[in-house]
């Protein structure tokens, strides 16, 4: 974890700052809903010059290891263990993201055999942050959102830079590539309809 690191607490901290400043609004229309602008977690290593690396059209999801909500630790192989990932990017200061779980919470259940559901919070600065890891457990728990639930540190930087809002779901195949565009704002009909098509071409 990172929340010893110097650079996380400062992307942790300006990312409070900016929340504060933007707030995150709903809209009566969920599936339109951008909701909060987000810093840019890994603007210093983009100024560097570090790039994601290119394999022909597709985006390799950078490597990590996370703490997951219930203390597992998680890494990048969990991708391998299905033929789709739906990486759902979300915080607790978010409405639109807390209005959607109880359904990313059914459609987890449903999902068929290859496909899962993976979370990704964005505001929990660490592991000693207890009280937004707690909301996010009340959160999920609430819902009945029983996939896991990733936390958030630098090692996702070169994704969450490209994030503009949350929730933002992205999806990742069996090779750990990212597939197809990323869905920005609550709407669950359009993952749906991106699985569908994609276990439909495979």
């Amino acid at each position: 974890m990172y929340h010893g690191n110097r650079l996380f607490q400062k992307y942790a901290a300006l990312c409070a700052v900016l929340l504060l400043m933007t707030g995150c609004g709903s809209t009566a229309d969920s599936g339109n809903s951008v909701d909060t602008a987000l810093s840019s977690p890994a603007a210093e290593s983009v100024a560097a010059g570090e790039t994601q690396t290119q394999q022909g059209d597709l985006t390799p999801f950078p490597a990590f290891t996370a703490t997951a909500l219930d203390g597992s630790t998680v890494t990048e192989s969990i991708f391998s263990e299905k033929d789709l990932t739906v990486l759902n990017i979300w915080g607790t200061f978010c409405g639109p993201c807390i209005g959607e779980m109880p359904e990313l919470g059914e459609w987890a259940k449903e999902m068929p055999d290859n496909v899962q559901i993976l979370g990704l919070i964005i505001d929990i600065n660490g592991e000693e942050d207890t009280e937004h890891r707690d909301l996010a457990v009340d959160i999920t728990q609430k819902a009945g959102a029983d996939f896991t639930n990733l936390i958030a540190n630098m090692d996702f930087a070169p994704i969450l830079k490209d994030v503009v809002g949350v929730p933002t779901t992205l999806f990742v195949d069996g090779e750990g590539n990212l597939v197809g565009d990323p869905v920005v704002g609550a709407n669950v009909d359009g993952y749906k309809t991106f699985v569908e098509e994609y276990l439909g071409e495979q």
